[in-house]
Parts: C-alpha cells; structure tokens; sequence
C-alpha cells in the first residue's frame, strides 16, 4: 500500500498536489479534484531525488516544494504549462524547508537556517530576489 502525506489544495479547490511512494520512491502528484483523475507532471519527478512539501499555487500552475536534487536541500518552483523547473535557492546558505507559495505563483515563503536559526524567508519571483522580513519588535 502506498504512503500518501502533505495534502494542499489550490486556492478554488479544483487541484490536490500529494507526496507518495506509489512509484516505488517519492513522488510528487497532482489529482484534478473535478475531473477526478491524476494529471501528469512530465520533467518533475525522478527516482531517487528526494522531492516533498509540496504547495500549488490558486490555479494549479505552479508547484513549490522542497527537494533535494543537488545533493542539498533546495526549493524549487514547477511550471505546469512549461513544465520548467526554477531553483529559487541555488546560492542560499543553509538548509531549506516547508516551501508554500502565493495565490498568483510570485511569491514563495519558506523556513531557512541560514542564520543559525530557522526563520522565515519571502522571495519575490517577480524580481527573483528575497525580501526582507521584518523582526518582530
């Protein structure tokens, strides 16, 4: 029986992206709640990279999820219509984790140690930069 964890639906419902082992190694899913079928993810997954924590933007475009294709932990942004793949963290120091995206795909939060602590990061695709975070006061 497959292991099935950390469900996210898209902002209107329609889009439920999963983590499974159905493949034999962990795999990230996308099931079209209306239609009520899987949809493939081509370019997305591959056996043996460790990708989870997936998070899907309102209309299911985009994908972010937390992977470790490099040999590190990295966060990494999935276009559906393009089916490229954007490395968000590539010169990010430190570990990386817990990614969730925005409504329109632009902005990616996620959990950084890269201080010593783990805090919370915001980057801006927009302007592929990280914005500042306000400490709290």
């Amino acid at each position: 029986m497959a292991r099935e964890e950390s469900p996210q639906l898209s902002y209107d419902g329609r889009y439920l992206v999963f983590v499974s082992d159905r493949p034999g190694y962990r795999a990230i899913f996308l099931f079209d709640v209306a239609q009520r079928q899987l949809i493939p993810l081509p370019g997305l997954n591959r056996p043996g990279i460790v990708q989870d924590q997936p998070s899907i933007s309102g209309d299911g475009r985009y994908i972010a999820f937390r992977s470790e294709a490099r040999g590190r932990s990295d966060i990494v942004v999935y276009d559906r219509l393009t089916r490229q793949q954007d490395i968000i963290t590539a010169t990010w120091q430190g570990e990386v984790q817990l990614p969730a995206i925005s409504g329109d795909g632009r902005f990616v939060t996620f959990q950084s140690d890269r201080n010593g602590q783990w805090n919370i990061e915001i980057y801006d695709r927009g302007v592929r930069s990280p914005l500042p975070v306000a400490p709290d006061n």
